[in-house]
């Protein structure tokens, strides 16, 4: 029986100070995708949370990333600011109409990134979770929400992501709560507080941890991804190896 998949990356792959560190001197800065993509399993884009992108960068995306790769997709701003979650219909048919598809097999999960103003809503919540599509082009969606206020530490919440197979992002932050709670098929981690003094942006007790969670996961048949985000961002690539070291494939 084959184990889960896990699959661990960054936030975006464009950022100067890797230039040298995490890619070869000289590197062409349009060879980038497709170097970070084969040392790593996954990527979250960040450039789809502030505006649309062309069909032609989706497709060149795909095309740099080697088979078995995934990115991880930030949903637009405009549906997740809006005062009203419910009313985000349009926005998200938008969103969905840009062209993700070309994707393909690469195409991974969706991050729904709620405001940190935005608290618990059960009925707004409820009419979100129920406008966000299963398939798109005859491929399956997998979604995660991450809420950054505490309101959401409810079970009428989590009841409501597991009736809609939606994962809720386990972030380690130190700004917004930690949420823990396996909702869905799969899982969501978000990795926010690499430290630039440690060669790996975290230590190693702090990696073994998070490896006995993707270990956890794995034996409970659900894939996970895991995305160092912020903190000292120029250890990020460093973290993302190091951790994936600790875990079988």
């Amino acid at each position: 029986m084959s184990l889960s998949m896990v699959r661990i990356g960054t936030g975006g792959w464009t950022y100067p100070p890797w230039r040298g560190t995490f890619y070869p001197p000289k590197l062409a800065q349009s060879k980038e995708l497709a170097f970070a993509s084969r040392q790593l399993g996954a990527i979250e884009i960040n450039a789809t949370f502030y505006s649309r992108q062309s069909p032609k960068s989706w497709a060149a995306w795909a095309a740099a990333a080697p088979d078995g790769f995934q990115f991880a997709i930030k949903a637009s701003r405009y549906c997740v600011t809006r005062p009203k979650l419910a009313d985000a219909g349009e926005g998200i048919g938008n969103f969905f109409a840009q062209g993700l598809s070309a994707l393909g097999p690469k195409m991974g999960p969706i991050l729904w990134m709620l405001a940190a103003r935005r608290k618990f809503d059960r009925d707004d919540i409820a009419a979100f979770l129920a406008l966000l599509p299963k398939q798109l082009d005859g491929m399956a969606l997998r979604h995660a929400i991450e809420p950054r206020h505490d309101s959401f530490r409810d079970d009428r919440f989590f009841d409501l992501c597991r009736a809609h197979d939606v994962a809720v992002v386990f972030g380690d932050d130190d700004e917004f709560p930690c949420i823990d709670a396996d909702t869905a098929s799969f899982a969501y981690a978000r990795l926010q507080r690499m430290r630039e003094d440690v060669p790996t942006g975290y230590d190693d007790a702090s990696l073994d941890a998070f490896a006995a969670r993707a270990k956890r996961w794995q034996r409970a048949g659900r894939d996970s991804f895991f995305f160092m985000i912020n903190g000292a961002k120029l250890r990020a690539p460093a973290a993302a190896i190091a951790l994936a070291g600790r875990i079988p494939i």
